[in-house]
């Protein structure tokens, strides 16, 4: 099993989905756990009974919300081991960054813009690490500029982390969200009306997850779905 985090104070549900989504497609069996203290999953993907904590299957994929730890996940499922591929791990908190011990991850991303808050706050769940942590950059941007790279890198060269050379770059404000809002209305998952760079991003990062992934295969999913 695959434990992937996306650590960060910027919202991160939507592109988890997409993400899962090409897995799911892919024949990977995903689970989405959202830790983080807003719970937007409890908000976009849609539940038939919602409680304090529950798993529900969405596209193909499972998502669970209001767990704090992969022993709560295991007692809910009556399971002694966790089956799934893949496991995304949504995080906005030094707390649930070491609850679900993210350090020892097969791979960890920063997601962030570039507004002070997305920054700054990101960066304090890392911050009190010990030891430095590996993380490649998911840099959502309206026009990327190195300036604005160079920025992030300022900001966290005291922090605890080391970035891979490789980062990832969403477009921001390009019509991206407008898909985001018309799949949410839609209860669904689509990606065919998502920009090429978005499609892209979600591309670069499936690549890594799965190494062995066909991209011939993918560029049909992201064409037919």
């Amino acid at each position: 099993m695959k434990k992937i985090g996306f650590i960060g104070a910027y919202e991160k549900t939507n592109l988890l989905l997409y993400i899962a989504k090409m897995l799911v497609l892919t024949r990977k069996r995903v689970l989405i756990i959202d830790t983080t203290r807003s719970q937007r999953a409890r908000y976009i993907v849609p539940c038939m009974t919602p409680s304090v904590y529950y798993i529900t299957e969405f596209e193909g994929i499972d998502v669970a919300v209001g767990f704090n730890n992969f022993t709560g996940i295991m007692n809910y499922l009556g399971v002694q081991e966790l089956t799934y591929d893949v496991v995304l791990i949504d995080i906005d908190s030094n707390e649930m960054f070491n609850s679900f011990e993210m350090s020892q991850s097969d791979w960890n991303y920063f997601v962030t813009a570039f507004d002070n808050y997305s920054l700054k706050r990101g960066l304090e769940i890392i911050g009190t690490m010990s030891e430095k942590i590996r993380m490649t950059k998911i840099l959502f941007s309206r026009d990327m500029i190195e300036e604005e790279n160079d920025y992030l890198d300022f900001l966290s060269f005291y922090f605890s982390v080391m970035w891979h050379e490789e980062k990832v770059v969403f477009p921001y404000e390009k019509g991206d969200n407008t898909v985001h809002i018309e799949n949410q209305r839609a209860a669904t998952v689509r990606f065919k009306e998502l920009t090429p760079e978005y499609k892209e991003g979600i591309t670069q990062i499936v690549s890594v997850i799965d190494e062995a992934i066909n991209m011939n295969e993918v560029k049909k999913i992201l064409k037919n779905n």
